[in-house]
């Protein structure tokens, strides 16, 4: 499991690269199919304004526990081989990258299930905290939006 919580911006397909680059030297080494996900900050709030940033607070050290945690769990249930997953904190303008996850498994059907699952578990399980910033006043989200 390769988990990453970042505080400035980052390149994702970067970051993919890097982990393609590691898994050629361990047991993911056989891995046949890889399934990825690129998610960006939206340029709109959840009650449809323009929004100016996105902020994400975390509890350092517990968070990054807790999404190993979740990526160790399904890479299991999936049988899949290795697991990236990039995410930002901080505040985060719209349209910049706020998450990677990336999936290498011995076939696509995995691969892709297990992508798809765990990006869904972070967005309800991670604990982060979002606030929205709109004209200059943050406000809290209290729900996650839909797949």
């Amino acid at each position: 499991m390769d988990v990453e919580l970042l505080a400035a911006p980052f390149n994702p397909l970067a970051s993919l690269a890097a982990w393609q680059a590691g898994l050629r030297n361990g047991p993911a080494a056989i891995a046949a199919a890889e399934a990825h996900f690129i998610g960006r900050v939206r340029p709109v709030a959840s009650d449809g304004a323009p929004l100016e940033a996105l902020e994400i607070e975390h509890y350092p050290g517990m968070s990054e526990r807790r999404i190993a945690a979740i990526s160790q769990t399904l890479a299991h249930q999936h049988g899949v081989a290795a697991v990236l997953v990039r995410h930002r904190v901080g505040r985060i303008k719209p349209g910049e990258p706020i998450v990677v996850v990336a999936v290498a498994a011995d076939r696509r059907g995995p691969a892709l299930r297990c992508c798809q699952e765990l990006l869904e578990t972070l967005k309800h399980e991670a604990p982060f905290w979002k606030r929205e910033w709109v004209n200059g006043c943050g406000q809290w989200v209290a729900g996650n939006t839909p797949l």
